[in-house]
């Protein structure tokens, strides 16, 4: 038996073939403005209170040191510091497309803020003492978090690199002429560990801001697909499939599927024999008898063509979707077993169907092309279920199933389930078709087949 990885080309890595449509909406994940709505949702109130808290506390830790280090202008500052950023805080909590603008320059008030603060501090005797130094350092770490909590990675690494430029800049200076600054037998030594502390804390801010953006992009993500997937699919296949990461811009998944197709056999000739109700009726009972057995089985009815039934199997494993396709195929030939034993006793003309079993590599999930969205799975492994089909007919086979199917059964069938090679099949290279039996064995003293991983099948015994 044919490998199951030989019959089914690889897929080629996706690609987005065209333009997107022009009012095709942008996915959440992608959309910055979408994601920073999220973080800040319900907490624009409490973020303006923290800029009216971060000024208080900036205020009265001032108050502590003003002997020694502020004048009158710190003061003044302070409060024109207050008033700007709650006023900038107010404009952008109002939204409208001035918004961002207003967050940027509240961003560059609170560099500015913590710049002066420090090279003030630095001017008036930086390092004379470790109280001074924490009060004149609390405005840069205090802003520092009130940035980070806007969400904005970009504003955030902004406020961090003009305060660690300018208190560089400012070191630097004082190592030059170390007259300028008093206290220079600390002063370096003080400004260095503070310097070195804030980049570390800005760095731990803005990787944290990064992460939380991600995690949130993340989840609007799943959000949105599961939503769209649940127009389609049941919940836990949309829980599934948007859970697993994917192309979030085509909507679309790489997974591993086992697929059945079931085929109403002669259709068209009885079509021609019998009133198009009467064909309308055996067509929805057989659908009816396939929507039991899959949903039974935890399939899911991809689409109905014609008079034939497209069923998936993509939640689990491999070996399991291949268990459960396979369990499912023999449920539905006892429930069409059933509808024509109930068709024959009310005098209607029975049904055969044929149903065909594959397994490969898809791509899964919802194709919208801007004007109609459907779920479906594309791939290889889709064309050679029909060619599979086609050959299924042309044996007149009941049930069959392709060696790559086969292959995921580890090496053997469930009791009571033969399956025997069938030779001539005209397949792709690669692909091999056996006949599956469904019902027991008459001789029990025959040798059971056991399906192999790889290499033809060979009979051995039970």
């Amino acid at each position: 038996m044919a490998s199951g990885r030989a019959g089914n080309p690889p897929l080629p890595g996706l690609r987005t073939a065209r333009p997107p449509v022009a009012h095709r909406p942008v996915p959440p994940d992608q959309d910055e403005d979408a994601v920073l709505r999220a973080m800040q949702a319900g907490g624009g109130v409490r973020l303006l209170g923290l800029r009216i808290v971060i000024v208080l506390v900036l205020l009265m830790a001032a108050q502590a040191y003003d002997g020694s280090l502020h004048a009158l202008s710190h003061w003044f500052i302070l409060a024109l510091y207050g008033l700007g950023t709650v006023w900038f805080g107010l404009r952008e909590r109002g939204g409208g497309p001035a918004a961002a603008a207003y967050s940027w320059a509240g961003t560059g008030l609170n560099a500015g803020l913590a710049v002066y603060v420090l090279i003030e501090h630095m001017l008036a005797g930086g390092g004379a003492g470790l109280g001074a130094d924490a009060v004149s350092r609390l405005p840069a770490f205090l802003l520092l978090l009130q940035t980070g909590l806007s969400m904005r990675v970009a504003q955030t690494v902004v406020f961090c690199g003009v305060v660690i430029a300018c208190w560089s800049a400012t070191f630097l200076i004082g190592l030059a002429d170390p007259e300028l600054f008093p206290n220079a037998e600390t002063f370096p030594t003080a400004q260095l560990t503070g310097l070195a502390t804030f980049a570390a804390a800005g760095l731990l801010v803005v990787d944290g801001v990064v992460r939380l953006r991600a995690a949130v992009a993340r989840a609007l993500r799943m959000e949105h697909e599961r939503t769209l997937l649940a127009r389609f699919v049941p919940d836990a296949v949309a829980l599934d499939l948007s859970a697993e990461g994917g192309d979030s811009a085509l909507g679309v998944h790489r997974r591993h599927a086992c697929l059945m197709i079931l085929d109403i056999r002669g259709f068209s000739r009885l079509s021609g024999d019998h009133p198009p109700e009467t064909m309308v009726l055996a067509l929805l009972a057989v659908r009816a008898a396939a929507q039991a057995a899959v949903a039974e089985a935890g399939g899911l009815v991809d689409k109905y063509i014609g008079d034939a039934v497209l069923v998936q199997f993509v939640v689990g494993s491999p070996d399991a979707q291949a268990r459960a396709a396979l369990a499912c195929a023999c449920a539905l030939r006892h429930r069409i077993a059933d509808l024509n034993a109930a068709r024959a006793a009310k005098g209607l003309f029975t049904l055969r169907v044929v149903v065909a079993l594959h397994a490969g590599d898809l791509l899964v999930g919802v194709f919208d092309d801007g004007v109609r969205a459907e779920y479906t799975v594309l791939g290889p492994a889709m064309n050679a279920l029909s060619r599979i089909e086609a050959q299924a007919k042309a044996a007149d086979l009941d049930l069959a199933a392709s060696g790559d199917f086969l292959d995921l059964l580890r090496g053997a069938l469930p009791e009571g389930i033969r399956a025997l090679p069938v030779p001539g099949a005209v397949l792709p290279e690669g692909l091999t078709l056996f006949a599956v039996a469904a019902e027991p064995d008459p001789d029990p003293t025959r040798p059971r087949l056991r399906i192999p991983t790889s290499g033809p099948a060979a009979p051995a015994q039970g």
